[in-house]
C-alpha cells in the first residue's frame, strides 16, 4: 500500500478544494431547505462534485508520482510493480 505523503503547496491546494467542496455543499443543503430553483441547486451541486474530483485527481497524481518514484529507486516494499499499477488504476477508475 502506498502511504500519501502530500507536501506543502500540494498539500494546501488539496484541503482548499476539499474545504470548497465542503461549503459548496453546505450550500446546496441550504438551498433545498429554502427551497430554491432546481437549476441552482443543480448547478452548486455541479460545482461541489467537480470540486471533490479535482482533490482526487490531484491525490492520485501525487500518489503516481511516488509511486514511479519509489519505482526508479527500488523503493516498493515488496510489491509487484504491475500490482501497484493495477491497485493505482483500480483508484483512477474509481473517479472517472
Amino acid at each position: 500500500m502506498v502511504e500519501l505523503e502530500l507536501e506543502g503547496a500540494s498539500l494546501r491546494a488539496v484541503l482548499n478544494r476539499l474545504r470548497r467542496a465542503q461549503g459548496q455543499i453546505a450550500g446546496v443543503i441550504r438551498m433545498i431547505e429554502e427551497g430554491r430553483d432546481c437549476e441552482d441547486v443543480i448547478t452548486q451541486l455541479a460545482a461541489a462534485s467537480r470540486a471533490l474530483d479535482r482533490a482526487g485527481f490531484a491525490i492520485i497524481a501525487t500518489g503516481l508520482q511516488q509511486c514511479v518514484t519509489d519505482i526508479e529507486s527500488g523503493r516498493t516494499n515488496g510489491e509487484d510493480p504491475e500490482a501497484m499499477r493495477a491497485r493505482l488504476e483500480k483508484l483512477f477508475l474509481s473517479l472517472a
